[in-house]
C-alpha cells in the first residue's frame, strides 16, 4: 500500500514539473486560456476538482496586467518602463538621441534643398506645401534595428516632421511588448510600426531598391559588427546610416586581435585612441560598402562618454570605390616616445578627366624611431580622410542654436559642434600635451604657450573634441620635440634620466641648427652699437664763422621745455591744497600745492580787508 501511494505521489510531482513551465510561458504571453492548451488538458486530468462544471472550463479567464511601471519623459516622448527592468534603458544616452535627432533634421533639410538623384530622398518641384519648402515625394522610411524600449523611435516620430514610417525592431519578446505599449501610450500608431525580427535578417529582406530604407539607426549593446554588412545593403542611394559602438576597450587597443576580428583593423594603445576608434569604425563600414560597389561620406563623427557615434551617407559608384584605397592608412607608433606616422595604402593621382591609382610608398619610418631609437608598432588600416562634413556641421549648429530649448542636452550639443568646426582637416590623430611632457619628465607649459609656439613656427594647430589637452597639428613631430627641448632649457628637468630612455635620447639632441644661424654662433658683429652719445645724422654743413656760438646756443636751449614745465609746477606752491585742508591729501611734501594753512589764512584776511574798503 505504501509503495502504491509513493508511486502515485511521484507521478503527480513529475506531471506538475512538466506543466508549470507551460503555465509560465502562457502567463507571460497573456494567453492563459483554459480550453485551448494541451497543458490545460493535463491540468484538468490531474488537478481540476469535480466541482468545476463544463461551462466553467469553457469560459476563458481574464488576464489583468498588474506590472508596476516607471514613467520616463525625454524630449516630447513619455515612455513606460517596467520596474523589473526587463527592457534596457540608459539615461546617459540622451545626448546620443538628441544628436541623432539634430542630424536627421539637418539631413532631411539638405535633401529637400538638393533636387539631384544623390540627395537620398525624392522631392517634388512644387513648393506650395510643406512650409514653403520642397515636399518629399516618396515615403521617408526609418529603421531602428535594435529598438529595445522604442524610446528613440517614439522621439523620432514626435520631434521630426515628414517621417512617414518608422520601423522599431527588436528580437526580444519583452522589448517588442514594451515598444507596443509605448507606441500606444504616445499615440504614434500611424508612424511607428513594431517589429519582432532578427536585425540582420530584417535588413537583408530589404536589399531590393524598392524596399530600402532612407535612414538606418544601429545602436547595439556592444559591437555593431554583425549588422554592418546588411545595413550597407538596406540603405537607399544617398541614405543616412547612424552607428554606435560601445566596445571602446577593443577599439582603443586593449584587445587588438579582437578588434581585427570584428572590424578588420588592428587597434593601438595611444593617447589619440578615441579618434583612432572613430577611424577604425569608418574603415570597417567603408570595407563592407565597397563589396557591393558602394562607398561612404562621413557627415559627423564624434566620441562622447563611453561610446563613439558616426553618421555617414551611403552612395553607389564603382568608380568612386576605387578611390577608397587612398583614403586608408597604416599607423606606425613608436613604443618609446609615442610618435606616430601614417602610411597611405594607395595613391590616387588625377590626370585631366581620369584618375590613376597605384599602391602606396613605404614604410615612412626606419626600423627604429628617429627621435628616441625605440621600435615601432603597426596598426590599422584606419580611415585617413575627413571625419566630418564642415558645411553640414555648420548648418546643424545654426539649427540647434535656434532650437536649443527642444533638446535636453542643447548646451552640450552646441559646444561639441563648435569644437568640431575648429578641428583641422586632413590631420589624422593627435598628440596630447601632458603625454609629450610626460615622456621627458618635465613640467607642462600652458596650452596657449605651446599652441603659440606651433603657430609662430608657421604651422596650424587645433583641439580635438575627444580630448581637452589634444594637439592636432600639421607640424612634423620634430618641430614638437624641438619646442619641448627649448621648454626644458628654460625649465630644467629635476629627475635623473636613465641611459637609453626616450627622455634621455630626446633631450640630448640639440635644437635644430637653423634655429641658431651660423652668424650668431660665431658671435659676429651683426648689429652696430651706437659709438657715441647723440649719435646720428648731423646738421648740414655751414660756412658761418659763428659755428661755435651756434653750438653754445644749442647747449643753452637744451632742456628748455623741461625747465619751463618745472617752473610752472613750482608756481603752484602759492596756492593752498584743498585736499590737505580736508585731510584727504596723500602726497605729503611731494604735493604740488601748498600745505601751509597760515599763509592761506593771511591771504583770506587780506581779501576781506580789501572787500571792506570797497
Amino acid at each position: 500500500m505504501l509503495n502504491q501511494n509513493f508511486m502515485i505521489t511521484t507521478q503527480l510531482v513529475l506531471c506538475i514539473r512538466r506543466i508549470l513551465p507551460k503555465f509560465y510561458r502562457l502567463h507571460r504571453k497573456g494567453l492563459l486560456l483554459l480550453h485551448s492548451s494541451p497543458a490545460m488538458d493535463d491540468v484538468k486530468n490531474v488537478c481540476v476538482s469535480s466541482e468545476l462544471s463544463t461551462a466553467d472550463l469553457d469560459r476563458p479567464s481574464v488576464f489583468i496586467d498588474k506590472t508596476p511601471y516607471t514613467v520616463v519623459t525625454e524630449g516630447k516622448a513619455e515612455v513606460l518602463f517596467p520596474s523589473t527592468h526587463d527592457v534596457f534603458y540608459n539615461p546617459v544616452q540622451e545626448f546620443n538621441r538628441d544628436m541623432s535627432i539634430g542630424v536627421i533634421k539637418s539631413y532631411l533639410e539638405a535633401c529637400t534643398q538638393n533636387t539631384s538623384k544623390n540627395s537620398g530622398i525624392d522631392v517634388e518641384k512644387s513648393e506650395q506645401e510643406y512650409g514653403g519648402k520642397q515636399k518629399p515625394k516618396a515615403r521617408v522610411t526609418v529603421l531602428e534595428a535594435l529598438a529595445a524600449s522604442g524610446l528613440r523611435s517614439v522621439r523620432y516620430a514626435k520631434e521630426i516632421p515628414c517621417l512617414t514610417c518608422i520601423t522599431a525592431n527588436d528580437f526580444s519578446y519583452q522589448a517588442v511588448e514594451s515598444i507596443k505599449r509605448n507606441i500606444k501610450h504616445n499615440k504614434v500608431e500611424e508612424t511607428v510600426v513594431p517589429s519582432k525580427e532578427e536585425a540582420a535578417i530584417l535588413m537583408y529582406q530589404h536589399r531590393s531598391p524598392e524596399k530600402r530604407f532612407h535612414i538606418i539607426d544601429l545602436d547595439p549593446y556592444g559591437s555593431p559588427a554583425p549588422f554592418l554588412d546588411s545595413a550597407v545593403q538596406a540603405l537607399c542611394d544617398g541614405g543616412l546610416l547612424m552607428v554606435t559602438c560601445t566596445d571602446m576597450a577593443i577599439l582603443c587597443g586593449n584587445s587588438s586581435e579582437t578588434c581585427r576580428a570584428k572590424y578588420g583593423a588592428v587597434s593601438l594603445k595611444m593617447k589619440s585612441g578615441h579618434e583612432m576608434a572613430l577611424r577604425i569604425v569608418l574603415q570597417s563600414i567603408e570595407s563592407h560598402a565597397n563589396r557591393y560597389g558602394r562607398y561612404i561620406v562621413p557627415v559627423l563623427s564624434l566620441s562622447a562618454d563611453f561610446y563613439v557615434r558616426v553618421f555617414v551617407k551611403i552612395y553607389s559608384s564603382p568608380s568612386m570605390v576605387k578611390q577608397s584605397t587612398s583614403k586608408l592608412a597604416m599607423v606606425y607608433l613608436c613604443t618609446g616616445c609615442e610618435t606616430y606616422n601614417l602610411q597611405p595604402l594607395g595613391k590616387c593621382i588625377q590626370k585631366e578627366k581620369c584618375f590613376k591609382f597605384s599602391p602606396g610608398d613605404g614604410p615612412p619610418v626606419d626600423r627604429l624611431c628617429s627621435h628616441c631609437q625605440h621600435r615601432h608598432q603597426v596598426g590599422g588600416p584606419i580611415w585617413a580622410a575627413n571625419l566630418h562634413d564642415k558645411d553640414f556641421v555648420l548648418t546643424m549648429l545654426q539649427k540647434v542654436q535656434n532650437e536649443e530649448h527642444l533638446y535636453g542636452t542643447g548646451k552640450r550639443m552646441i559646444g561639441i559642434l563648435s569644437v568640431i568646426l575648429e578641428e583641422l582637416e586632413d590631420c589624422p590623430l593627435y598628440y596630447t600635451l601632458d603625454r609629450l611632457c610626460g615622456v621627458v619628465h618635465c613640467t607642462m607649459p600652458s596650452m596657449v604657450q605651446f599652441r603659440s609656439a606651433i603657430l609662430n613656427a608657421g604651422y596650424q594647430v587645433s583641439l580635438s573634441h575627444t580630448n581637452r589637452t589634444s594637439i592636432k597639428t600639421n607640424a612634423p613631430a620634430s618641430i614638437l620635440w624641438d619646442i619641448i627641448r627649448t621648454w626644458t632649457m628654460q625649465n630644467s628637468v629635476k629627475r635623473k634620466l636613465e641611459e637609453g630612455s626616450p627622455a634621455k635620447i630626446i633631450l640630448d639632441k640639440k635644437p635644430r641648427q637653423d634655429a641658431n644661424p651660423s652668424s650668431r654662433q660665431q658671435n659676429l658683429l651683426r648689429f652696430q652699437i651706437n659709438p657715441e652719445p647723440h649719435w646720428g645724422p648731423k646738421a648740414r654743413a655751414r660756412t658761418s664763422l659763428w659755428s661755435e656760438k651756434q653750438i653754445k646756443k644749442q647747449q643753452k636751449k637744451q632742456g628748455k621745455r623741461t625747465k619751463i614745465r618745472n617752473d610752472s609746477f613750482d608756481s603752484l606752491k602759492k596756492y593752498p591744497c584743498k585736499r590737505f585742508k580736508t585731510g584727504e591729501c596723500g602726497f605729503g611734501e611731494q604735493c604740488r600745492y601748498s600745505h601751509n594753512l597760515e599763509e592761506e589764512e593771511e591771504a583770506e584776511g587780506k581779501n576781506e580787508n580789501y572787500l571792506t574798503q570797497i
